[in-house]
């Protein structure tokens, strides 16, 4: 079967590899759609420092499971549209004997440091598959991205009194947006591109911020009566946002960081005091699987607006290259096993 490798930086080939077979405790998917992280598109450019090359890219998945090992519970079977779990902790480290598994020291992230999904079959323990009878595979296969958005909200304990901000309009930027327009905060969006805006939009933000037209700092303060927002999130990555959030953010306001910067980040310490601020990390995810699920079997969320291009794994290597020297308007591209 034909696999997306990335073998260096800058470099992509598709490989012909062996069709797993299932172990104990294992299922067989099928995979039938995978999506293009941002991880990926910084994986290829050289900008994510995790990454292990050569690697089978991708761990945002939907697919169906063709098949089971021996010690697999009645209730997993075969024929069930699932979505994936991707990451693999050690249960030795300190963030694993804590139970936050998701910031294990030793993290293996599908695609990562680990084979992925770019490929028609993968194999799995059973444990890490999560069901849904009404959603298709390329909802699915958004689960993962909008659960690492969710996990920042609930670093933040986010509630209905919060005002929060969000400063990347990514798709996990947007599932921070969903998250937070879910449990009834007032959600501001903040991105330099308005058709990502207008996407927030759709989902249920109350207000939208384009730097490039407007003064943040102005705008924010009209918008919270000079307060600040109660919390940001920030999911760019970027040193001029990591600042932004610290100055933003309300006294005895949250400040919770998704994006990897790619450059050191200087910052106005006497702001952490002086506001009394908590500036949390947040990784991957816990929890959040179920609660994504059902937010999309509710049909809340704009799957057709997000996809930005669908294309076969034959044409997966264009559109990674594609991608990395145009990145405008992209939010996700998809690889269809079935296209």
């Amino acid at each position: 079967m034909k696999a997306l490798v990335l073998t260096d930086i800058g470099k992509t080939e598709l490989r012909e590899v062996e069709k797993p077979s299932p172990k104990a405790g294992e299922v067989l998917l099928k995979v039938g759609m995978v999506g293009f992280c941002g991880g990926d598109l910084n994986s290829y450019r050289g900008l994510f420092p995790l990454q292990e090359y050569p690697n089978i890219l991708g761990h945002e998945v939907g697919g169906i499971i063709e098949e089971l090992g021996t010690d697999v519970p009645e209730s997993v079977k075969v024929g069930m549209k699932v979505t994936v779990y991707p990451y693999l902790n050690c249960g030795k480290c300190i963030a694993c004997r804590k139970g936050a598994r998701n910031a294990c020291k030793e993290n293996k992230t599908m695609g990562v440091r680990r084979p992925g999904a770019m490929c028609r079959y993968i194999t799995l323990p059973w444990q890490d598959v999560f069901p849904s009878e009404k959603l298709s595979l390329r909802e699915l296969a958004l689960a993962e991205p909008l659960t690492v958005g969710f996990h920042s909200v609930n670093r933040a304990k986010v509630s209905a009194e919060d005002r929060v901000a969000v400063i990347g309009c990514g798709i996990v930027g947007l599932g921070a947006v969903a998250s937070a327009v879910n449990k009834g905060a007032e959600v501001i969006a903040i991105d330099l591109d308005d058709a990502k805006l207008e996407i927030a939009k759709k989902i249920g933000v109350k207000y939208t911020i384009n730097p490039k037209k407007v003064d943040l700092h102005q705008t924010l303060q009209e918008l919270t009566t000079n307060d600040g927002p109660d919390v940001i999130i920030e999911a760019v990555g970027s040193p001029i946002t990591y600042r932004q959030a610290v100055e933003e953010v309300a006294f005895t306001g949250r400040v919770v960081c998704i994006g990897y910067a790619k450059a050191p980040v200087e910052f106005n310490t006497s702001l952490f005091v002086q506001k009394e601020i908590e500036i949390l990390g947040s990784r991957n995810c816990t929890t959040e699987f179920p609660e994504v699920i059902d937010y999309l079997e509710q049909g809340k969320f704009p799957v057709d607006e997000v996809i930005s291009k669908v294309v076969s794994i034959d044409e997966s290597e264009q559109a990674l290259a594609d991608w990395s020297k145009d990145q405008e308007g992209i939010i996700k591209i998809m690889i269809d096993f079935d296209k």
